[in-house]
């Protein structure tokens, strides 16, 4: 039953989005994010940004969005999510790199909906912590109502998740849950230590196998005949990485371990994109900011596990300060909702300024996930991805009104607000019907023999 009316609501959603080839918001405190915010309006055509100013003209058959000095900023990014995947977690190996979350996305998961409201636009979707190589990201745009296809941020760059710490080294034991695995399904590693092995194995792996098809390639363009190595759909993703080719997300807490895993990527050749939650990067924000990496980290969570305790919520602040591209993410789907506030937190620590808060969640992930030419501020040529809030986004007040995407209109609070009733009472007719369709059935069995007990 619930399949079924999740199916009625995405049905809803498809018909119910709002589409125009123009549309013009107008009247509006907007806040661009890469340059100086101003009161005026924005013209949508064709999904992207034509023009903005304190003045525009109005094309003829446009549609209007009055904004009436509601506040309009870049639709919010979120750098690491877990929302809209049937399952994040391959932990019955150490390197996953053969899956990928893309095969498993879930459209018609309800966090997507509640994040639009929230004002998430885009979302990068990781692999989850329990390898010290985990499977391949995807980044998806809140398109709620299309299939698990056209959610996909196109011309993405592709991404891996790798993690450190408590996670990865979890071994395994009897009677243990599929994280741990059981006795039949002990892995290495055991230690944090085992967790650089695993990781530098795997690419010794993968430029033996790089080596390979760099060989078969030579001959090839020679006009030689040469027989293609065999395909290992698990080091290819980490041969891409060696090649530039794909980002890695590194789930990471202790100063330590930010060191070692930096080290090991100076030694393989590659960068690591973002560090990901990176609790302790205040202590070594100069080697991060070194090296190039990002910091994609929490506003202000602590001790929730040991290797959390030494956690800060002046870490986003100090890593912007020190050079360090640092956005602030959610990994939940609660969290996801009010990463507007998430935000605010860090002008309170550490006194970043409103426009570095907002671009934790705007231009800083769409820069980390090279998108930035596309989305994560204001400005004419981009994706129309926009949140119109009633309130200045900071405000721990401000509520969504409005959340466009590619210039559609996804979430529209007043008209959810006007069909919660209609919902509720289809709703209540299907679960009606499908009760009559359940009596009816068992009414043409007939009552079941002596003794014996119905199917479940």
């Amino acid at each position: 039953m619930s399949k079924i009316y999740s199916s009625f609501l995405l049905a809803l959603a498809a018909a119910g989005t709002l589409r125009a080839q123009v549309i013009v918001i107008q009247n509006a405190n907007i806040l661009p994010v890469t340059k100086p915010g101003f009161k005026g309006s924005v013209v949508i055509e064709n999904g992207k940004i034509k023009e903005m100013g304190e003045k525009v003209v109005v094309p003829a058959g446009a549609q209007v969005i009055e904004a009436n000095g509601q506040y309009l900023m870049p639709g919010i990014i979120d750098c690491h999510s877990h929302i809209a995947a049937d399952a994040i977690n391959e932990g019955s190996v150490s390197v996953s790199s053969m899956v990928g979350i893309e095969d498993v996305l879930n459209p018609t998961d309800i966090s997507i909906y509640r994040g639009l409201a929230g004002g998430v636009t885009s979302s990068n979707i990781l692999h989850g912590s329990a390898n010290a190589i985990g499977g391949k990201c995807t980044l998806i745009k809140m398109r709620w109502g299309k299939s698990a296809s056209e959610m996909v941020f196109e011309g993405a760059k592709p991404s891996i998740k790798f993690a450190l710490g408590e996670n990865p080294k979890r071994r395994g034991s009897a009677g243990s849950g599929p994280l741990q695995g059981s006795a039949g399904n002990l892995r290495y590693p055991a230690t944090r230590m085992g967790v650089e092995d695993v990781i530098r194995q795997a690419f010794n792996d993968a430029k033996i196998y790089q080596a390979k098809w760099q060989e078969y390639n030579a001959k090839t363009a020679k006009g030689e005949v040469a027989i293609p190595p065999r395909r290992d759909l698990k080091l290819e993703p980490l041969v891409e990485v060696l090649e530039s080719k794909r980002f890695v997300h590194a789930h990471s807490y202790r100063a330590d371990e930010i060191l070692m895993l930096l080290r090991v990527a100076d030694d393989y050749g590659f960068k690591i994109r973002t560090l990901q939650h990176v609790l302790e990067g205040y202590k070594v924000a100069k080697e991060i900011a070194a090296h190039g990496a990002g910091a994609s980290t929490f506003s202000d969570w602590w001790a929730y596990k040991v290797e959390a305790f030494d956690a800060i919520p002046y870490n986003a602040a100090i890593l912007t300060k020190k050079g360090v591209l640092t956005s602030i993410n959610s990994d939940s789907a609660d969290v996801t909702r009010r990463l507007n506030t998430e935000a605010a937190k860090a002008v309170k620590y550490g006194g970043l300024t409103e426009t570095e808060a907002l671009a934790l969640i705007t231009i800083n992930p769409a820069k980390q996930l090279a998108v930035e030419s596309r989305v994560g501020s204001i400005e004419v040529g981009k994706d129309a991805d926009l949140v119109l809030y009633d309130k200045h986004p900071l405000s721990s007040y401000a509520v969504a009104q409005k959340v466009l995407v590619d210039g559609n209109v996804y979430f529209d609070r007043m008209k959810d607000i006007e069909e919660r009733g209609k919902k509720e009472l289809v709703k209540k007719q299907m679960i009606d019907r499908a009760k009559e369709q359940e009596r009816l059935q068992q009414k043409k069995m007939g009552p079941p023999p002596a003794g014996a007990r119905r199917p479940a």
